[in-house]
């Protein structure tokens, strides 16, 4: 089965590319910015790693992004996640990234979207990776600054397919950003959101009816309500579903805990993701190997985890096609 993983070309659809940012890295760019961290070396970073829910990670999440401060600092960030991309053998990957994360600290939004930018495009011409950027607002944050922070974006409407909606789940409702995911929309956006990871049902409901999004991030909420299920099932309305980050997180208590089985059998369309890979031991491949080894997983499941990705993705149906058929060769 292992072999079958590493073998399967496959798409990344959740993402967030400061949650990619490994110890050696951000010692070396703290360093080089002259930026304090609260860590003596890496082996203390990797300590600090260990979370007892989505705010306790945050926080360090957070702390870890400071040390990013230019252009090349977002370059240099986003081609060591290539370089895992091309080990994972993953080649397409739609890329989560924090503006207000960067912005509040005085990064212009620039130095931001254009040092990922420039990653991702010689991504494609050295190894022939294709990727989306996928901007995120910061759901502890006003809708205010969300409208601030879209308006800055639309100097960048060509670098940028879709908004979504990340950060502390508990207490932000999808209902609070309504109107900033509307204006969005009009401006040619696609939509998608992190709803249902700690949060419960009500929040994907929300995601859906209130901001029509295109895909929910996360989701795993979602098989507490037969009738929510039903309906995702019917629209096939893609979950990317993050399994060491749900582990990690306190989400479910062990992988043999873990649901996303039960919603694939169930007939959903689910995905497989490593979210903030950096922080919670693994990525893409790893996730699979996890899965794996802790649930009753058929070649078939991963076959189907693996199609499910590219069918989900925010590219156009021929490269979907073109996609699928190098899984089937692959598989040959």
């Amino acid at each position: 089965m292992i072999e079958l993983i590493k073998k399967l070309p496959k798409a990344e659809l959740h993402l967030h590319i400061e949650g990619s940012l490994e110890p050696e890295l951000m010692f070396r760019l703290a360093k080089k910015n002259n930026i304090d961290i609260p860590y003596n070396d890496i082996e203390d970073v990797r300590r600090a790693y260990n979370f007892t829910n989505l705010q306790t990670f945050l926080d360090i999440y957070y702390a870890g992004a400071n040390v990013l401060m230019t252009k090349d600092d977002f370059y240099d960030l986003t081609w060591e996640y290539i370089l895992k991309c091309v080990e994972d053998n993953v080649i397409h990957t739609e890329i989560f990234f924090d503006p207000q994360t960067h912005t509040a600290r005085g990064v212009p939004f620039a130095a931001v979207i254009t040092g990922i930018k420039e990653a991702l495009d010689d991504a494609k011409e050295k190894y022939g990776i294709t990727s989306c950027i996928i901007m995120c607002f910061l759901r502890h944050l006003s809708q205010e600054e969300a409208f601030e922070t879209l308006e800055e974006a639309m100097a960048f409407k060509d670098d940028i397919i879709g908004v979504g909606l990340d950060s502390s789940e508990l207490g932000n409702p999808p209902a609070k950003f309504k109107e900033v995911f509307k204006k969005a929309k009009e401006a040619g956006f696609t939509l998608v959101a992190h709803a249902g990871e700690e949060a419960d049902f009500s929040y994907i409901y929300e995601a859906l009816n209130l901001l029509g999004i295109s895909r929910i991030d996360h989701g795993v909420q979602s098989i507490k309500s037969a009738a929510l299920m039903q309906r995702l099932k019917e629209e096939q309305m893609p979950l990317t579903v993050c399994p060491n980050s749900n582990i990690e997180l306190k989400v479910f208590d062990s992988y043999q805990a873990h649901n996303i089985k039960a919603l694939l059998d169930y007939g959903l369309n689910v995905s497989v993701n490593s979210d903030d890979p950096a922080y919670f031991k693994g990525y893409i491949n790893q996730n699979f190997i996890n899965l794996c080894e802790n649930l009753p997983l058929t070649e078939n499941d991963i076959i189907t985890l693996v199609k499910n990705s590219f069918r989900s993705s925010f590219i156009d149906d021929e490269l979907k096609e073109a996609y699928l058929a190098r899984v089937d060769l692959a598989l040959q």
